[in-house]
């Protein structure tokens, strides 16, 4: 099949339009969390990693920790893959944790954030104290995750 220069035209335009629609859509996810977001509500949980997700499936994107507590298990949004592992930062199953974030609005629901990650002698910061998640300066090394 030929096409035509105005029909590649407009498959690149629509697949560009699609792509903004995603990156408005995460930009929003992540600024409606921040802006929920309150440091005096602040919890801290303990508990053993059960399962560690780099990118979720569903909103709200990025890494995900499933961590057991004596009160159940809690999802919990940790904020960017890469930002963990440019920390050398990882998170595996049997792994005890703290983490400090606060319960958010999102959506219908509600969602564990985390702001401040801790395992062992490591402490990473995964949002500011406003909220806003932080992004690593730069990719790992071999584009991992």
């Amino acid at each position: 099949m030929k096409l035509g220069v105005c029909s590649v035209t407009l498959m690149c335009a629509a697949l560009l339009a699609n792509c903004l629609c995603v990156r408005s859509a995460e930009a929003q996810q992540a600024n409606s969390a921040a802006a929920a977001y309150d440091v005096r509500r602040e919890a801290i949980l303990q508990g053993t990693v059960v399962r560690f997700t780099s990118n979720s499936d569903a909103a709200p994107f990025g890494a995900h920790v499933v961590l057991q507590t004596a009160a159940g298990e809690v999802d919990v949004e940790l904020g960017s893959a890469h930002l963990l592992a440019s920390k050398n930062f990882s998170l595996n199953p049997g792994d005890a944790v703290k983490i400090t974030g606060e319960t958010v609005a999102l959506g219908n629901g509600t969602q564990f954030v985390a702001r401040v990650v801790q395992k062992g002698d490591q402490t990473i910061a995964v949002r500011s104290v406003r909220g806003f998640p932080i992004r690593p300066l730069t990719k790992p090394a071999g584009g991992a995750l």
